[in-house]
């Protein structure tokens, strides 16, 4: 189920707990995102245009995604 994966992968990051740190409520303020801790990760769930520029917002901020 390739096409069911790749949907997921453009509609959620997954992150280490503390990447988030000093940045989350400025990424929830700019973008139209879920954040949800599961465990020793955070997820970030939104729409794939959302995905891609809270994406790029991360990557400014130097959060490493994988």
């Amino acid at each position: 189920m390739g096409a069911a994966s790749r949907f997921r992968d453009s509609t959620q990051i997954l992150l280490p707990v503390g990447a988030l740190d000093g940045i989350r409520e400025e990424l929830e303020q700019r973008f139209t995102v879920s954040v949800h801790h599961e465990g020793e990760q955070v997820r970030i769930i939104g729409s794939p245009v959302e995905i891609k520029d809270a994406s790029d917002f991360l990557a400014m901020n130097g959060v490493t995604l994988a």
